[in-house]
């Protein structure tokens, strides 16, 4: 291997430059170097001369094995993590430190005692929830999407009769659960090697009319590619299955996979009985938009690709159970999300709006005929310390506050919801959900089995908002779920703005309500739907980025300004996602 010398004329090969420049003579000149470094000034190292240190910590994505074998190793029941917990604080011995003492810091070996409600769960279309689940078992979905047109490839090791007997089952699940799924694909079941994943996509679509609603796709080892070119390049939105799983043909994996293509044609799985009835306080009662936002930054060792920055927002009230998701990149590891809200050039009228918020107030009124007359924002993945800048920025992108008044008219600066119309102030509710934090809630009474789950768990809807909440801030630690195994963890929810003038219940109720309406399974989840949907998107969105293949991200194509906080560098715009699968929940 050779590389460029800091004169950026003399072109030199690694074991030269080290007998050279060290006196080291390498033996092994053809194995490959090791490249160090950043993306942009990359260091190549033979790796006869590198000793690696143990006790690192390894920052990459893990493959399946290590994952499993991770979480075996450090998965502990509620019982065993409070005394790990406990056994800890008196290993410690806090009151006896020299430090502690000398600020008057006395610490209890014993563990808080605080008062917490249990929330009842939500009643939905299909049945009343317990313990955080409930089964679809003879049961349909309350909204069944139809399909006329769909086709299935294969890239794994399949045979053809495997491929044609999973599509059958498939067909059989969804039509059984209430879809309208035509049993004959437009085209005949096909495989191809993984390593012509593109051509084969694009043979596919050029096959069938360009007018797929839906494919099926028997996954490779390697993903990303499939959806950036469906998604991006051919507008096809589709539904990606594991081999192994899918061999077995479960009825419950059989079942997922259904409620998974229901919602991405458009179809609902469950709707919560109060949004048919049009009893949820606050927003039933005028056209609301509830918004989830997160910022997917690269992993560590990515010194150059950008941040990712998510918005979802629901596009069928009353029922919010639909949600519409867009990205943008921005600079890197940039968390305020900068394209909130933008004026883009027009060569016809000087400036034009835009924006993710705009995009999404125009599709909610395409789609319910009337603009959202509130407006609830669920802000996932921040810190304590951008509470302030948060608040300075993503708010007044979405609708500054009026800055003047004349004649008894109110007059605002133009951002999002201002540039629908002059004057068009819906109050907001802005609220910020943590899961990383170390905060777990423990019951006294395991022997109630009211106030726990099967794993020995606080039950699904447990809440806390006295004692270790903040002494004037609007904030509840939330158990909305129940979980396998391992210890639970409660979300945190920080209500940073209210103009809506919520109360602690009525926030509590339906945050902890919609965590019962995730589409993607029939169990309630750990933090508020449109926040976990943002979550998915951002994460999507780094296999938009070309080239990549990974978790991570490598390049992209397009640019656009650096935002700003970017530190004036160009960020890579995504690649577009098509509009017939952007109006789906096609991210699920």
């Amino acid at each position: 291997m050779q590389f460029t010398l800091d004169d950026n004329r003399t072109q030199v090969s690694v074991a030269q430059y080290f007998r050279d420049k060290y006196r080291i003579q390498l033996k092994y000149v053809t194995w490959p170097a090791i490249q160090a470094g950043s993306s942009t000034k990359s260091v190549f190292l033979p790796m006869e001369v590198c000793k690696i240190v143990e006790g690192q910590r390894y920052s990459k994505k893990l493959n399946e094995r290590q994952v499993t074998n991770l979480l075996r190793a450090t998965c502990q029941r509620p019982a065993q993590r409070e005394e790990a917990i406990h056994n800890t604080v008196v290993h410690n011995k806090h009151n006896s430190d020299d430090l502690a003492n000398e600020f008057g810091i006395k610490v209890r070996e014993q563990m808080a005692m605080i008062d917490a409600r249990i929330l009842p769960p939500p009643t939905n279309s299909t049945e009343n929830p317990r313990m955080g689940q409930w089964n679809m078992i003879d049961k349909k979905m309350v909204n069944g999407g139809r399909v006329d047109f769909w086709a299935c490839v294969n890239f794994s090791r399949w045979n053809s009769e495997m491929q044609h007997c999973f599509c059958e089952e498939l067909v059989t699940m969804c039509n059984a659960k209430g879809m309208v799924f035509h049993p004959r694909p437009v085209l005949p079941i096909s495989s191809a090697p993984a390593s012509h994943i593109e051509r084969a996509l694009f043979d596919v679509h050029e096959q069938s009319g360009q007018k797929l609603q839906l494919l099926i796709v028997i996954l490779p080892e390697v993903t990303g590619r499939i959806k950036r070119v469906c998604e991006t390049e051919l507008g096809i939105v589709s539904q990606c299955c594991q081999p192994r799983q899918a061999a077995k043909l479960s009825k419950q994996y059989l079942e997922n996979v259904a409620l998974k293509i229901n919602v991405k044609v458009g179809g609902r799985n469950t709707v919560l009985s109060d949004a048919i009835q049009r009893r949820i306080p606050l927003v039933s009662d005028v056209p609301t938009i509830i918004f989830g936002a997160h910022v997917n930054h690269p992993q560590p060792f990515e010194d150059s690709t950008p941040s990712i920055a998510a918005v979802v927002a629901s596009m069928d009230w009353p029922e919010v159970t639909k949600y519409k998701g867009l990205v943008s990149a921005q600079a890197h590891r940039e968390e305020i999300i900068q394209d909130l809200y933008k004026q883009v050039p027009n060569s016809q009228k000087g400036l034009s709006h835009g924006g993710m918020i705009r995009e999404h107030m125009i599709s909610f009124l395409r789609s319910t005929w009337q603009k959202p007359k509130r407006i609830i924002l669920y802000r996932e993945g921040l810190s304590e310390g951008q509470y302030g800048q948060v608040l300075l920025y993503e708010i007044d992108a979405i609708r500054k506050l009026p800055f003047s008044v004349q004649s008894g008219k109110v007059f605002c600066s133009y951002e999002a919801c201002a540039s629908l119309e002059e004057g068009y102030l819906p109050p907001i509710t802005f609220v910020v959900v943590q899961k990383r934090h170390h905060t777990r809630l423990f019951p006294t009474d395991t022997r109630n089995r009211d106030n726990t789950d099967k794993s020995g768990n606080i039950a699904p809807g447990t809440v806390v908002d006295t004692h270790i909440c903040h002494p004037t801030d609007f904030d509840f630690y939330l158990n909305s779920h129940a979980v396998t195994q391992g210890t639970s963890r409660p979300a945190h929810y920080h209500v940073l703005f209210d103009e809506n003038k919520f109360t602690a219940d009525a926030l509590q109720v339906l945050t902890n309500n919609l965590c019962y309406t995730f589409a993607r399974c029939t169990r309630s989840v750990s933090i508020v739907p449109p926040a976990y949907y943002a979550h998915l998107i951002a994460f999507r969105a780094r296999y938009y980025i070309k080239g990549d293949t990974s978790d991570g991200a490598s390049s992209s194509s397009g640019t656009r300004s650096g935002a700003a906080g970017g530190g004036g560098n160009e960020v890579r715009a995504l690649p577009v996602i098509k509009d017939n699968v952007k109006a789906v929940m096609f991210y699920c």
